[in-house]
């Protein structure tokens, strides 16, 4: 079996079908190897700060080196300067209030864990969406080819096994091509939502401490 000459001797229709299930599985390993390495370097950005983070002897000058380099930080690193940052501008307005400026860090750091979450899960949903949509269009290849082979070998005077096998053939490789962009797309979103996951509750796991770091800071500023 030529998986190529059963392209060429498909209909326009069941080739146009594998063309865009083709099209479908190279899109999705792109994603999955781009998504699968930046979430690898995340999870050694989380581990890399937080080993900073507890090993600082001042959050002060922690901050400083961030500001240092806002444009290129990320991760908790990101999370912790917006959080840091919002917390000294709502101080330094009103010094009687630290409560509302640790409220406004917590919220900071919300929206930057958001952002950064938003930033990593752009696409993996496409991944959902191939490995859900795939198989039917796959089938829906199979369904019209088949459908030709049997309406070509009724036109037949003499109907024989040979004469439909082919076109049978041509049609049943659309499924395959289907099966082939949807497994791996299927597996692979999984697998990435549940480091996702992960990562996402390492960012609110490391809001919680440090807010309850600031409140400390911020009941002994009261006191």
């Amino acid at each position: 079996m030529n998986i190529i000459d059963l392209f060429l001797k498909a209909g326009v229709l069941v080739q146009a079908v594998m063309v865009i299930l083709l099209i479908f599985s190279i899109i999705s390993w792109a994603i999955i190897i781009q998504k699968t390495c930046l979430l690898k370097q995340t999870e050694k950005q989380i581990t890399a700060f937080d080993e900073k983070f507890w090993g600082a002897e001042e959050l002060g000058q922690l901050y400083e080196e961030c500001a240092q380099n806002k444009d290129t930080i990320s991760g908790t690193e990101q999370i912790f300067y917006s959080g840091f940052n919002e917390f000294t501008r709502l101080y330094k307005i009103n010094t009687d209030m630290p409560d509302a400026a640790l409220e406004g860090a917590t919220r900071a750091m919300r929206l930057a864990s958001n952002r950064e979450l938003d930033a990593i899960e752009t696409h993996i949903p496409f991944l959902g969406t191939v490995g859900s949509i795939s198989p039917y269009i796959g089938l829906f290849g199979t369904v019209w080819g088949i459908m030709h082979a049997f309406i070509a070998l009724g036109s037949a005077k003499q109907a024989t096994l040979q004469m439909v096998a082919p076109g049978i053939a041509e049609a049943l490789i659309t499924t395959a091509i289907g099966l082939f962009a949807a497994i791996p797309a299927v597996m692979a979103y999984s697998r990435l939502n549940v480091k996702l996951g992960r990562i996402d509750q390492n960012y609110q796991n490391f809001i919680d401490e440090f807010t309850a770091i600031l409140q400390r800071q911020a009941m002994t500023v009261r006191k």
